[in-house]
């Protein structure tokens, strides 16, 4: 896999990765066929289990009562504020010490240097998953939905999750529409309107990369080929997907926590100077991104309980990174 011979430009609807047939031998050659690749064993399991304890002891630092071992405090009342019922991207969270130690492993990195083709990389500022099953007071529903905007075309941005928690058929975990990217810009050649969803966010917002699709738009892709697939995972494997890719989360059926960390990475190459400069900001300021690490970066408010800005909400991890020149590169605050 290598950058595209005449080095595209972002937006310019020409894919940011080329592939001229290759084989790798490598999951670069299942990320070419279907968009979507795992790596297994992306950090040890040791090492998974440490992060998914550090989740856990993130959760309880807010003295709320939660306790993973007593089902009646999974509720609200007694967690931070999330997103779809575990995605936390506040409270300085982003940039905790055990997030910037899982988005510097080894083989993280690696990974992304490999599929770029390059070391100087960006990172996102992005959130993690912790998910509880059986959770009372949660009201939930599939949103099948891509993260690029259909006014941007081609292959411009790589997703990621890395996995901390055994996650089988039961567990909660990521279905992906297998081959959906190759199909992306097809089907937004037409006009399309995004699902009326309850988890759409305000038009005022104008969250430019998410696109929700309708149940006539899923059946749309499986009726071209494209499958729905739930993607079983070990503690500490790596999910990559084309961010063309249908996807959305599955609520866990069985007894699991879903404990998950995003993180992708771009070329550094690929932002302007003012994202490079806002970026940095967001950093030194604490503040999460979205999943792209070079564009659509903006700030964002604090999280609210009851239509009120959380009066727990931090502005400073509860343990800062120890910042290396490697996370201040990955942050924009240092150049390449």
């Amino acid at each position: 896999m290598a950058p595209h011979a005449e080095d595209p430009k972002p937006d310019s609807g020409i894919d940011l990765i080329s592939h001229n047939g290759t084989v790798y031998g490598d999951w670069r050659d299942e990320f070419h066929k279907n968009g979507t690749a795992i790596i297994r064993g992306a950090v040890s399991p040791e090492r998974a289990e440490y992060y998914k304890q550090k989740q856990i002891e993130w959760l309880q630092s807010f003295g709320r009562g939660f306790d993973p071992n007593d089902e009646s405090t999974w509720t609200q009342e007694h967690l931070p504020v999330s997103f779809k019922g575990g995605m936390y991207f506040a409270y300085a969270s982003t940039h905790e010490k055990f997030v910037w130690e899982a988005r510097t492993e080894p083989k993280v990195l690696e990974t992304f240097s490999k599929l770029w083709g390059t070391d100087e990389l960006l990172c996102s500022f992005d959130g993690m998953n912790i998910t509880l099953p059986r959770q009372k007071d949660l009201k939930w529903s599939p949103w099948p939905h891509c993260d690029q905007s259909p006014h941007r075309k081609g292959m411009q941005c790589v997703q990621g999750l890395l996995n901390y928690q055994p996650n089988g058929a039961d567990d909660g975990g990521l279905i992906l529409m297998k081959g959906s990217s190759k199909l992306y810009d097809e089907f937004f050649k037409e006009q399309r309107e995004q699902d009326d969803h309850e988890d759409k966010p305000p038009e005022e917002e104008d969250f430019k990369d998410l696109f929700i699709f309708k149940d006539e738009d899923v059946k749309w892709f499986q009726d071209r080929g494209c499958t729905l697939e739930k993607i079983n995972l070990e503690p500490g494997d790596l999910v990559l997907w084309d961010s063309r890719t249908m996807h959305y989360a599955c609520f866990p059926q069985g007894n699991r926590i879903r404990h998950v960390q995003y993180v992708c990475m771009t070329p550094a190459k690929f932002a302007k100077k003012e994202d490079l400069e806002l970026k940095a900001e967001l950093f030194k300021t604490w503040q999460g991104t979205t999943h792209w690490p070079h564009c659509n970066i903006r700030k964002q408010g604090p999280p609210e309980r009851d239509g009120q800005p959380d009066p727990q909400n931090r502005t400073e991890p509860l343990e800062r990174p120890i910042v290396t020149d490697r996370i201040l590169r990955l942050a924009a605050v240092k150049a390449y």
